[in-house]
């Protein structure tokens, strides 16, 4: 059983930082891509940034220059550091690995139960 806990979410002032961090637990082999979607209320979930065992990443464009991506694939851990944060960047946050390889025959994805970030004006 694969689980992601994400921890780091909470209220902060529009110019502000965040860092969130996402742990997968369990018994697995490898994870092809980690990253972090959000959805805000009434809106799509979208992907925000993402990142490959490799290191390739990728971000939504509205992050660039702000968010920034990272992942420590001994540990099974990725985080997304939030710099000049924005009322419009509110949301629920939530964690994806997806290709994760156990001992299934199958890669699955995962998702994790989402943090609030909360960016008052």
């Amino acid at each position: 059983q694969v689980r992601l806990v994400e921890s780091g979410g909470g209220l902060v002032q529009a110019g502000g930082s965040l860092r969130l961090s996402c742990a997968a637990s369990g018994t697995i082999f490898s994870i092809n891509v980690m990253g972090w979607y959000r959805q805000a209320p009434g809106k799509q979930r979208e992907l925000v940034a993402s990142m490959t065992s490799g290191g390739s990443t990728n971000y939504a464009d509205v992050v660039k220059g702000r968010f920034t991506i990272s992942r420590d694939n001994a540990k099974n851990t990725v985080y997304l550091q939030m710099n000049s944060l924005k009322p419009e960047d509110t949301a629920v946050y939530y964690c994806n690995a997806a290709g994760v390889r156990t001992f299934s025959i199958t890669a699955n994805t995962y998702w994790g139960q989402g943090t609030q970030v909360t960016i008052s004006s």
